[in-house]
């Protein structure tokens, strides 16, 4: 054979041609060499423009932590307790019972920790110990009060309409690394407000929407492959291919069909790298202490932090990890006291993930996001009244990692915790830096559906280059 003429573009044409799998290595492959296949919606792309970060962990706490509580220190709230105040509130209006309001006090003292001094309430101490690292966002406010559209804000920009979640538009925007995992995976125990939603694709192609992963045992069903060789398995599928290629072809292509025929190499792949991606045994013991996990734990938020740094190192673009707790929330009407053990399942496990990523040196790579969907009222309609109501005025959230200014505190609210009063930061503005930071402009990440242009977005956001490095 003559191969004085053959380029390593036109090996990997040929290659890709006569080989339908090894996706890890085809598309390592194709990405070096430009000859991604056609069509083929989780081929590596280019960023708008260089990045900071390869790749996002995701932190979401349901259910509306409190930021006066919390991130955000309020002494004159505390001064305050007790003094009746008015305002027009859409938890409160046309509500019985709540025809006065009275200001309520943290019940949690904050003080100042690291070389920068943000002041970090005592809910969260292994957090605060990080604050370095940290850019702390006081100013944070959304476009509901209600769990479900706040939810669904905060994962795909619009408040009362399914659409793509941040996680599909990243895999949308950059494709993926490793074609053995998913670009985009959810880790969650229990179902959230608006349930899938906040990891769907919607409109954008099937491939980009999440995986969602549940702690256990078994966090991925039925990963364990049927065959006990690779080979056969892989000619198995190869077989199943050639009877679905012409069924696409003769229905124009469809879509769904293309992603349903994609699903089962995506399968195949994670059946060779998820066992190995979920399997701790090989962690040392002083890893597993630091996020608060004792030897052979499959579930906590210990172990969906842990499992997301793993994912991180395997390629996962795109990693979110869903706080929903073993019993209820941080929905605390009742009983603002919940936040305490609340608190305590995920304080040492997230500063774990940080001190982790950071001592691998991969926090200089790494965008970490903390967010809830809205804050809780400053008051109540008494003033001892043991919970608090949904504040969609006012919350905190912080970003660590790669392209973050650290050891600061960006936004201040009022004496009392009720409105942003210097640099506000909208869910689209959150977006828009998030985004940034991956090399992605919100306003050029755009897909057609139905004879208009969408973003995540929607038609506003800005950069937040308070936040940046």
């Amino acid at each position: 054979m003559n191969c004085s003429h053959t380029s390593r573009r036109d090996f990997v044409r040929s290659f890709v041609a006569g080989s339908l799998l090894m996706p890890g290595i085809v598309s390592e492959l194709l990405a070096e060499s430009g000859a991604a296949p056609a069509g083929d919606p989780l081929a590596p792309k280019a960023p708008h423009f260089p990045p900071k970060a390869k790749r996002v962990i995701f932190l979401f706490s349901s259910g509306g932590v409190s930021h006066v509580d919390s991130f955000d220190p309020k002494p004159r709230l505390i001064a305050d307790h007790g003094k009746q105040i008015e305002a027009d509130h859409p938890e409160i209006k046309n509500r019985a019972g709540y025809e006065k309001i009275f200001l309520k006090r943290p019940q949690w003292d904050f003080a100042p920790h690291g070389q920068c001094g943000t002041e970090v309430s005592a809910l969260f101490p292994h957090i605060a110990e990080c604050v370095d690292d940290i850019a702390l966002i006081r100013s944070m406010h959304t476009s509901h009060s209600n769990h479900y559209n706040a939810t669904l804000g905060m994962h795909t920009g619009s408040f009362a309409f399914a659409r793509p979640s941040i996680g599909a538009w990243m895999s949308y925007g950059l494709g993926t690394e490793n074609r053995n995992l998913p670009s985009f995976i959810t880790i969650a125990p229990f179902m959230p407000y608006a349930g899938s939603q906040v990891w769907a694709s919607d409109f954008l192609p099937a491939a980009h929407q999440g995986t969602l992963v549940v702690p256990g045992a078994e966090p991925v069903a039925n990963v364990q492959r049927r065959v006990a060789s690779a080979r056969l398995q892989e000619l198995e599928l190869a077989a199943l291919h050639d009877l679905n290629a012409p069924h696409l072809a003769a229905r124009g292509d469809d879509p769904v069909l293309a992603a349903r025929m994609r699903s089962f190499e995506t399968a195949f792949g994670m059946q060779m790298a998820v066992p190995d991606a979920f399997d701790l045994a090989g962690e040392s013991d002083a890893t597993l202490a630091l996020y608060g996990l004792t030897r052979g734990q499959t579930t906590g938020f210990g172990w969906q932090c842990l499992a997301a740094r793993r994912l991180a190192e395997r390629g996962v673009r795109f990693i979110e990890l869903i706080d929903t707790g073993s019993s209820g929330n941080w929905d605390s009407h009742g009983d603002m006291m919940e936040h305490a053990r609340l608190a305590k399942n995920i304080d040492q496990p997230i500063a774990g993930l940080l001190r982790d990523l950071k001592q691998r040196g991969m926090l200089d790579d790494t965008l970490v996001v903390w967010t809830t969907e809205f804050g809780r009222t400053p008051f109540n309609n008494t003033a001892d009244a043991k919970g608090r109501e949904h504040h969609s005025w006012a919350f905190s959230s912080w970003l660590a990692g790669a392209g973050v200014k650290a050891g600061i505190v960006h936004g201040e609210t009022d004496e009392h915790g009720m409105r942003p009063v210097r640099d506000a930061v909208h869910v689209h503005d959150f977006h828009a830096t998030i985004l940034h930071l991956m090399g992605l402009d919100h306003t050029r990440l755009t897909f057609r559906n139905s004879g208009r242009d969408y973003r995540l977005t929607d038609v506003s956001g800005e950069v937040v280059r308070g936040l940046l490095a």
